[in-house]
């Protein structure tokens, strides 16, 4: 069964793949609600503070983590339990992901666009955004009037004119 609320974010999934994306989201949203010491240890947190985390976690936790965590009531014990399981990737995926973004971000950026002229990266971004928005504007333009269909009425209609004051 999926739950019937809005997620606030993505809910972790089982293989863990967001896990880092998740907890990050997960720490400010439970201190915006005012439950960010829940997940600490050593904290002093009333039960009903915990028993809020506790929903907000497992609402954004799949299905199957669910399951594994049924008997868990404490949220620093959930916590803990993902991290714990999770963890791990910090140390395998993120440096990867960080090396792998930032080379292809350099690689891009000193190949192609310095060559055009391009000084800062905010500067082609911009550029790209406005190039992006034209050729949206062009594609429905196209939609509205394919090429070879009748002109609009309008400019029919001064084109009619132009050729009687002509004659």
């Amino acid at each position: 069964m999926s739950n019937l609320s809005k997620l606030e974010f993505v809910a972790l999934d089982i293989s863990g793949k967001n896990y880092l994306s998740w907890v990050l989201d997960a720490e400010i949203h439970l201190a915006a609600k005012g439950l960010g010491d829940t997940i600490t240890q050593a904290n002093e947190a009333s039960s009903q503070d915990k028993a809020k985390a506790m929903i907000f976690l497992r609402h954004h936790l799949d299905e199957g983590l669910k399951v594994e965590y049924l008997t868990v009531k404490d949220p620093l014990e959930l916590w803990t339990g993902l991290k714990e399981r999770y963890d791990h990737l910090k140390a395998t995926v993120f440096p990867r992901a960080r090396y792998e973004r930032m080379h292809l971000w350099l690689q891009d950026f000193k190949t192609q666009y310095r060559e055009t002229g391009f000084k800062k990266y905010s500067e082609l971004i911009s550029c790209l955004l406005v190039a992006e928005q034209h050729n949206t504007l062009l594609l429905k333009n196209y939609e509205a009037h394919p090429t070879g269909s009748a002109p609009l009425p309008e400019a029919n209609m001064e084109a009619r004119r132009d050729k009687f004051e002509k004659r």
